[in-house]
């Protein structure tokens, strides 16, 4: 009879101890549960984290915890690991804001909603512009300021290659706290496939032999465009221009070729001085592109739009008159350009 009773009270004393261990699982669940779903205290109204390729699910949490997540890193780790996520968290930009929970920090970051900043780069400008729009655009790494235009090249892959025209104008979102080269190098390889795609349509009869040919006069056409309209005539009549051996005679590549020197003043004696970028004294395409031209002018450059007309004087208005003779053109020059009616 004792031993019947020590082993009930044994059998008994076993349950009540499974039972507390299981009151205390589940106690500890709600709690987890609960704490899943709390606003996680911040230092400041938000909370920004940039995670690198290759941190550790510690070492996220721990950075969420150093940038003013506060919480218990371990708690996070522990979280992450849990949910079976932890591999999945994505390298990137982050910002969490108040009332953010642990679950809703976790998605953001599994699915790479990211915190992103945007720099605009214009048609149009020159490669000397765009460089010092990088250089102003928010939370960009300046790893390329020091860089010389060959420097630069060689270090998106391509030594040798002037950087003029070589970079398609976009607006480029980026993550917080990369550098300007990844921008860069998302612009130079943009502008090779846009340049690629517009010269595999190119017309039957174009005069150009090259895509690097297409890209120099499509960086022309964009200087020379003031109503997007125009464009097409425009691309014509240099096209047509280079189809005779006809001087391009266009102010841009004379301005391009005097560099910092240009006041905003184009005098007489510029447009008869002889330089590679002279247009007026020199036929034919200048040595390289003088700006970053936009898709519209690459697609102008290789399939202009019909035209006879050799001569354009701009309206005032940003359209321009088409000639197809040099007396039609001095009279919409007189009345245009000089005011004769």
């Amino acid at each position: 009879m004792v031993r019947k009773a020590k082993g009930t009270r044994f059998r008994n004393g076993l349950l009540l101890l499974l039972g507390l261990l299981l009151l205390g699982a589940s106690a500890l669940a709600a709690a987890a549960w609960w704490w899943l779903q709390q606003p996680l205290p911040l230092t400041a109204p938000a909370v920004e984290l940039s995670i690198e390729a290759g941190t550790t699910p510690r070492e996220v949490a721990q950075g969420w915890v150093d940038a003013g997540v506060q919480t218990d890193a371990r708690l996070l780790y522990e979280w992450f690991r849990w949910s079976g996520q932890a591999r999945r968290i994505r390298a990137g930009s982050y910002a969490v804001e108040t009332g953010v929970t642990p679950r809703q920090l976790l998605d953001k970051i599994v699915q790479g909603d990211e915190q992103l900043e945007s720099v605009r780069l214009i048609e149009g400008w020159t490669l000397r512009q765009f460089r010092a729009e990088l250089a102003k655009a928010p939370r960009l790494k300046p790893a390329t300021a020091q860089l010389s235009e060959a420097e630069l090249m060689a270090a998106l892959g391509a030594p040798g290659v002037g950087g003029e025209g070589r970079f398609f104008p976009d607006t480029y979102r980026y993550s917080r706290g990369v550098s300007d080269l990844q921008v860069l190098k998302r612009a130079h390889q943009a502008m090779q496939r846009r340049l690629d795609s517009a010269w595999a349509e190119r017309a039957a009869d174009t005069p150009l032999k090259s895509a690097e040919q297409a890209l120099i006069l499509a960086s022309i056409v964009e200087k020379e465009t003031g109503l997007p309209a125009d464009r097409g005539l425009v691309a014509g009549v240099f096209v047509n221009r280079l189809r005779i051996g006809m001087p391009l005679q266009t102010d841009p590549t004379v301005i391009y070729g005097l560099g910092e020197a240009f006041d905003g003043n184009l005098r007489k004696r510029d447009l008869l001085a002889d330089t590679p970028y002279n247009t007026y004294t020199r036929a034919g395409l200048p040595p390289t592109p003088i700006a970053m031209p936009g898709l519209a002018s690459l697609r102008a450059a290789v399939a202009p739009q019909p035209t006879k007309a050799l001569y354009f004087v701009a309206r005032g208005d940003g359209s321009s008159v088409f000639s197809e003779t040099l007396a039609d053109h001095n009279r919409a020059v007189n009345q245009y350009q000089r005011g004769a009616r």
